[in-house]
């Protein structure tokens, strides 16, 4: 089969390359799966960089954590999968930009058939991801505002429908100000741009001089700063990436750090999932069924490239203003 893999952390256009390894065999409680496609998401390219908390490479390394697929083989004691199945699959060590790829069987989330592959390839990561952070972790309140970073992103798009749908209201930081009224056409209550002025002082400026309860940060760096400035001294904040690379400064300002209680935390899909119990995993599966079904989580197609290509897929996914979720189209 073929495969993607890396050597060494780098910048993946330049480190990424396509190899010819034996078909896998799945062990005892493993699946074999044929993937048919698998989406290029922030988290795939902060691991190829090194960046990638809680997952280490060991080269040469497989790349790859979401994917549709359809099963091709089925270890020992495998059971409620059939042969030729179609799945989501969260490949967590990473392997799903191949021809095939093996899993634990409990890694494998079937789906219905109607849903179309370019939507299951990202049924379960970035609307997993919105569900979590603001129902369960935040659980932010009917009627509250939520400030998020990057909201022009797949996944920024996904909270401002769910919480529309919710009843929450969103401040949404963007860096263009193109992106300004096609997510307000989306939902947004208030979208600000980053360079217009400090971010703690527009997002004061809407929700009222107290600051905001609640906040979303895939960014940090001086934006993750500013919105924790901007928050009410009893908010809570989730990071849950970093594509500066870049700290937040919480204490910079005393008499702002020490007043209140302001908590900011860490939010990580791959510390979430895993402790779901048997019963919370099928809940979330048909939640994620119902909001999809609903258009609120559903992902925007983008362009599919052949593993071949994987270069100039990646380069892709990371051009701003780009339109759609990447895909690799393994066959």
């Amino acid at each position: 089969m073929k495969a993607v893999r890396f050597d060494q952390y780098g910048e993946p256009a330049k480190v990424l390359a396509v190899e010819d390894l034996p078909l896998p065999e799945p062990g005892e409680g493993e699946v074999r799966v044929r993937v048919v496609a698998s989406p290029v998401n922030p988290s795939d390219l902060s691991y190829v960089r090194g960046y990638y908390a809680g997952v280490h490479a060991e080269f040469p390394a497989p790349v790859g954590f979401e994917g549709v697929a359809v099963v091709d083989a089925l270890g020992p004691q495998v059971k409620d999968l059939v042969i030729g199945q179609r799945v989501s699959v969260v490949n967590g060590q990473g392997g799903n930009w191949a021809e095939y790829a093996v899993v634990p069987a409990g890694d494998l989330f079937p789906v219905p058939e109607e849903f179309p592959d370019e939507q299951v390839a990202s049924f379960v990561i970035n609307p997993a991801t919105a569900i979590l952070m603001v129902r369960r972790v935040l659980a932010v309140p009917k009627g509250e505002w939520l400030l998020q970073s990057a909201a022009g992103s797949e996944l920024g798009r996904m909270i401002i429908r769910l919480a529309g749908h919710d009843g929450i209201r969103t401040v949404n930081i963007v860096r263009r100000h193109e992106a300004v009224a096609e997510l307000e056409a989306l939902g947004a209550d208030a979208v600000i741009v980053s360079t217009d002025a400090p971010i703690d002082g527009q997002v004061r400026g809407i929700v009222g001089p107290e600051g905001v309860k609640y906040a979303i940060d895939p960014v940090v760096g001086e934006t993750g700063t500013q919105m924790f400035k901007a928050l009410h001294e009893d908010g809570r904040m989730l990071v849950y990436g970093s594509l500066t690379g870049e700290p937040i400064r919480v204490g910079e300002d005393p008499r702002h750090i020490l007043a209140g209680r302001r908590v900011l935390e860490v939010f990580w899909l791959g510390y979430w999932l895993p402790r779901l119990e048997d019963a919370e995993r099928r809940q979330l599966a048909r939640d994620i069924t119902a909001l999809m079904h609903e258009g609120i989580v559903e992902t925007s197609p983008g362009h599919r490239y052949p593993l071949g290509e994987i270069g100039a897929a990646v380069e892709e996914a990371e051009t701003t203003g780009k339109q759609g979720k990447v895909l690799l189209v393994p066959a």
